[in-house]
């Protein structure tokens, strides 16, 4: 009887916490973006019959129950420390890796996507009447492989990217090598998917050999730090919260005579190549640039061809290191551009075009194929 009475009393406080984050759930508004996870969470699926049957509505209900759940950066942090209590070496699909760094998983991309992307950029060299470079920059999960835990299991980013690149037209910038030949520096961030701004110099460097202009030693740079306490997207979506931050450098100053227009929503505005005010939000990488745009146009005041680029955002901290090799460089993110990239390049005189992207964006980004339009 005793035991019976237990058993009830601990499946009616069951009960009641159930129902108290149901509770929570509906009464809490929804979060429309996690600062913490630096992403749109997902939103309440519109119903149709059609959606139900096709199970798209299901699907999307399932995720906004999960991403709107209360607690929700609790509950993620919480299971990495029992993970970690574990002996577990990852969660989420990040790698717990030696000193203090976080690096995410890389699984086998979808080949149907690279065919896909590499046809576009194949199409591109077709459209375009001057030079195509193209530049793959591989992530901490290759270059930093021997920080990964034992056993962890990852897909050979090297190996990939001379496969695409023997696909590709284009002239290629070996960004790997230059990469791991400086492995034991600071070239990515420990919290973040994306490379420093000491890794993108030496990507700068081996693009330089590809272009065929001379890039100064980084001896003559003077790095400055803006800001000691960067955590990035990787920390975020780990769900660890024992790490110490990132620090933040900038190796170029803004040159004197610099224009940058920027067209957020296809409006002309000022642009900026460092954004102050981004070092006081969560996404401090958007110190560069001032983030995720659509298009940028920026006269540089030097001489030089005009320079189109494609790219995604690992591009932003490497563009300071261009100024001085070109007249104008248009900076073009093909997530939110939509026209035609052949007329643009007709009507904008464009003398050259960079299409640079990380290896994890260019075999799972679905927007690339417009490089071809």
């Amino acid at each position: 009887m005793t035991g019976k009475c237990s058993s009830l009393t601990q499946l009616f406080i069951l009960c009641i916490f159930l129902a108290s984050l149901f509770i929570l759930h509906i009464a809490l508004p929804d979060k429309a973006f996690s600062e913490q996870e630096n992403r749109y969470l997902a939103e309440p699926p519109k119903f149709s019959f059609n959606a139900l049957f096709s199970g798209k509505f299901i699907s999307g209900f399932e995720d906004y129950v999960t991403e709107q759940f209360p607690g929700r950066d609790y509950w993620i942090s919480m299971k990495s420390r029992t993970e970690r209590l574990l002996l577990k070496t990852e969660n989420n699909d990040v790698f717990f890796c030696s000193d203090d760094t976080l690096i995410s998983r890389f699984e086998q991309p979808d080949p149907a996507i690279i065919k896909t992307n590499t046809d576009a950029i194949n199409k591109l060299c077709e459209n375009s009447p001057g030079p195509v470079y193209f530049a793959l920059i591989p992530g901490a999960v290759s270059i930093w492989e021997e920080k990964l835990p034992p056993k962890a299991v990852t897909y050979d980013q090297h190996e990939l990217i001379d496969r695409i690149y023997s696909g590709l037209n284009t002239i290629n910038a070996d960004i790997y090598s230059v990469l791991e030949d400086h492995d034991d520096e600071y070239i990515y961030y420990r919290t973040d998917h994306h490379w420093t701004s000491l890794g993108a110099y030496y990507g700068f460097t081996g693009l330089a050999d590809a272009v065929g202009f001379s890039a100064l030693p980084l001896s003559e740079f003077n790095p400055q730090v803006v800001s000691h306490d960067f955590y990035g997207t990787v920390y975020s979506s780990s769900g660890v919260r024992w790490v110490k931050p990132d620090s933040i450098e900038m190796y170029v100053p803004e040159p004197d005579g610099l224009v940058i227009n920027n067209y957020p929503d296809g409006t002309e505005t000022n642009g900026m190549l460092y954004d102050y005010s981004k070092l006081d939000v969560k996404d401090k990488y958007a110190f560069f640039l001032g983030g995720n745009t659509p298009m940028l146009k920026i006269y540089t005041g030097s001489k030089g061809p005009v320079l189109l680029v494609l790219r995604d955002s690992y591009f932003d901290c490497l563009l300071p290191f261009l100024l001085p090799h070109f007249s104008q460089i248009h900076v073009i993110d093909l997530r939110y551009y939509r026209l035609s990239i052949s007329e643009y390049i007709a009507e904008n005189r464009i003398d050259e075009v960079l299409a640079i992207y990380s290896v994890d964006n260019f075999t799972s980004d679905a927007y690339i194929f417009m490089a071809g339009r």
